[in-house]
């Protein structure tokens, strides 16, 4: 814990406070505003204590991550991943590439192939210039 009692830290905790504090007294102001008649003010009298909660979810983060040496503390252990009849599994999928398929069966297709082939063939010749 005395990590979290270094002058800059002292700064964080004060920031925090000061960004809450300053989020909250702001939705208070929206509120006054909003109950004089401003409605566009009442969805920033919801939105200010919003954004309150948030500095105080990430300083609370923040300190955690500091008495825990800067690694989140895990929720549970993890099981290991059971083995199958092909070898152990990792615990994780692994991508494996799929062969391409082969439209050669489609007219479209391959008349589409011959067509970029043969634009590959003539790097100088427009679209006009094809003879099919």
């Amino acid at each position: 814990m005395k990590g979290l009692w270094t002058p800059a830290w002292i700064g964080r905790h004060l920031l925090a406070a000061v960004l809450a504090v300053a989020f909250l007294g702001l939705g208070w102001w929206q509120f006054s505003r909003a109950s004089g008649g401003n409605s566009l003010s009442w969805g920033y009298t919801f939105e200010w204590p919003v954004f309150a909660g948030f500095v105080a979810f990430i300083w609370w983060r923040e300190v955690q991550l500091e008495r825990t040496g800067g690694r989140p503390e895990p929720k549970s252990k993890p099981e290991p991943a059971p083995a199958t009849s092909e070898g152990v599994t990792l615990g994780r999928p692994v991508l494996v590439p799929v062969a391409a398929r082969d439209d050669d069966d489609d007219p479209e297709t391959a008349a589409y192939n011959n067509y970029l082939s043969w634009l590959a063939a003539h790097p100088g010749a427009g679209p006009n210039d094809y003879p099919g």
